[in-house]
């Protein structure tokens, strides 16, 4: 039996001299201070800082591409707008990089035409609005002067004009952005190079990219990716046929406006709205109807006026009328869709993504619909926006009937209140009948 201390409980006995008793391991098997680390600790943590390095570094290299990305995204759908043209010459015996070239080549004169009649045509009317400014200000002056009785006078303000802070802070400003705007010419450039490059490669080069391309997916998948080459050709070209289109329209629409007004260079002005307004996305309305409005205006300042008005009346005829008719019709999307798709493209890609939105989403949607399964729609009347006899009655219809039901109820209260009581007296002529006896027997 163990020894006891006075308290009852057991006693310990003490270790014998020079040893140690055995350590008991902690409460929650926590490790000890002799432990070693785990074998795959090390491995773990440089893992998941070589796995943060990498995505740091994968979104930094992305970043600084983006760029590029762009370029050869609109690039791409360049050269499928003049794929067709491309085509139908290599098909005629040319050799496909001669016909690009030559594609390239009418874009590229056409262009340099239109920007230098467009350039000695503003460099005339900036000539002849600084020549003619002197006068415009005296008309100003003086109507200032007859209207609010004034006495201001020319040499006055131009005084003050030229000694203003004012004054002298544009210029410096002007003076300090030279060198901004200088770099700017050159990265647009340079971005235009890119893009022709790019589009010169793909647009001469689509077969080789299209085998390329097939040689790495197996035959069906072959064939889908041809058909939807197919179809981005098709509704790219479909895009920009209804943009050249609507560019014909405004130009024409323009051009019979400021010709009536006999402001100066009205083909020209025509032609630059037409394809300014539609071919630069978001700012392409503005900047079109603003050389027109400074023309006017060296006519007559009033005829800036009604320049301005016809912009704005037309481009709202342009947007709720002209281009959901002619885009659902080339691109064969809805205008909502294609109206919802211009603005998820500026949202995501700013400018570039309005211009390639419409024909990006009519692709994608072309080609989906070849795999969503369709099934035939039965013949109902609802179907086609019409209520059918077993559907609900409609608001007016429910409230005639509460209003007609209290009236029935009180006029039918009416009629029993003063007809008489002939049921019992049936009755009573009927009961002998039914005992078997007859008023004739007694």
């Amino acid at each position: 039996m163990a020894p006891t201390d006075e308290s009852g409980q057991t006693a310990q006995h003490a270790p014998p001299t020079g040893t140690t008793p055995p350590s008991r391991p902690q409460a929650g098997g926590a490790a000890g201070p002799g432990a070693r680390m785990p074998r795959w600790l090390p491995r773990a943590m440089v893992l998941a800082l070589a796995l943060i390095a990498a995505f740091q570094l994968g979104s930094w290299a992305f970043h600084q591409v983006t760029s590029l990305l762009i370029n050869i995204l609109i690039a791409f759908f360049l050269a499928l707008a003049i794929e067709p043209a491309v085509s139908r010459m290599a098909s005629r015996g040319m050799r496909r990089g001669l016909a690009t070239f030559l594609v390239f080549l009418g874009l590229a004169i056409v262009t340099a035409g239109f920007v230098t009649l467009l350039g000695s045509m503003l460099a005339g009317q900036i000539i002849k609005m600084v020549e003619g400014f002197p006068d415009y200000l005296d008309s100003v002056i003086n109507w200032v002067n007859a209207t609010f009785r004034t006495d201001l006078r020319r040499v006055d303000i131009q005084e003050g004009l030229l000694h203003s802070d004012w004054l002298r802070k544009y210029a410096q400003n002007s003076a300090a952005g030279v060198l901004d705007v200088s770099a700017q010419v050159l990265g647009g450039l340079f971005r235009l190079l890119t893009v022709a490059l790019f589009s010169f490669y793909f647009a001469a080069d689509g077969p080789r990219l299209r085998r390329a391309i097939c040689s790495v997916l197996p035959p069906a998948r072959q064939a889908e990716v041809l058909r939807a080459w197919e179809i981005a050709v098709d509704k790219t070209g479909g895009y920009l046929y209804s943009r050249g289109l609507m560019a014909l329209i405004s130009g024409v629409a323009h051009y019979i406006l400021l010709e009536a007004l006999g402001v100066p260079y009205a083909p020209v002005l025509g032609v630059w709205v037409g394809l300014v307004s539609q071919f630069i996305p978001t700012i392409g309305t503005y900047l079109a109807g603003a050389l027109p409005m400074l023309i006017a205006f060296t006519v007559d300042p009033w005829y800036a006026v009604w320049v301005l008005g016809f912009v704005v009346i037309y481009q709202q005829f342009e947007n709720y009328v002209l281009q959901p008719k002619l885009t659902s019709k080339t691109v064969d999307i809805h205008p909502a869709v294609a109206f919802g798709s211009v603005i998820a493209g500026t949202a995501l890609l700013g400018a570039v993504g309005a211009l390639i939105a419409i024909p990006a989403v009519a692709t994608l949607q072309a080609f989906l619909g070849a795999y969503v399964k369709r099934y035939a729609v039965t013949d109902d009347p609802r179907v086609h926006g019409h209520r059918g006899r077993g559907t609900a009655p409609g608001l007016l219809t429910r409230a005639r009937r509460l209003w007609i039901r209290p009236a029935e109820a009180g006029e039918a209260g009416t009629a029993d209140s003063g007809a008489p009581d002939v049921s019992g007296t049936a009755d009573a002529s009927r009961g002998p009948a039914v005992a078997g006896e007859s008023p004739s027997a007694e």
